[in-house]
């Protein structure tokens, strides 16, 4: 969805310009850390999860806003996606390795805010 948009040649061994607006992994790293993308990647770290049990382990998030998220992913290649032919349909989602390996510092640092916040107050 980027018409129009002309995408500099990185070469191989560079790093892009994530901070220019028309850096390819700019796009990877919105989805990456959108409002659901976080939730979804932290979701699959230690199972794959169909459709509705995804939606169930993120509350507050809609049908579509999954759907969409999960879309961006799969096409980013952070998830795959795998379905089961039966009426209706099964879906299931999991992390690919380069999911698992972008997921893993958003699950340490949500670790990190869950032992802080559950920790005794030293006020």
């Amino acid at each position: 969805m980027t018409e129009g948009v002309q995408r500099r040649q990185v070469e191989t061994g560079k790093r892009y310009d994530v901070f220019h607006t028309d850096c390819p992994a700019r796009e990877m790293v919105d989805h990456v850390t959108s409002r659901w993308g976080v939730w979804v990647l932290i979701s699959l770290r230690s199972d794959n999860l169909r459709f509705y049990e995804l939606r169930e382990s993120i509350q507050g998030i809609s049908e579509k806003m999954l759907s969409q998220t999960l879309r961006a992913l799969v096409q980013d290649g952070l998830i795959w996606r795998e379905v089961e032919p039966t009426t209706p349909p099964q879906v299931t989602y999991g992390l690919t390795e380069f999911g698992r390996d972008v997921g893993e510092p958003l699950t340490e640092m949500f670790d990190r805010i869950t032992r802080r916040l559950s920790a005794p107050s030293t006020a």
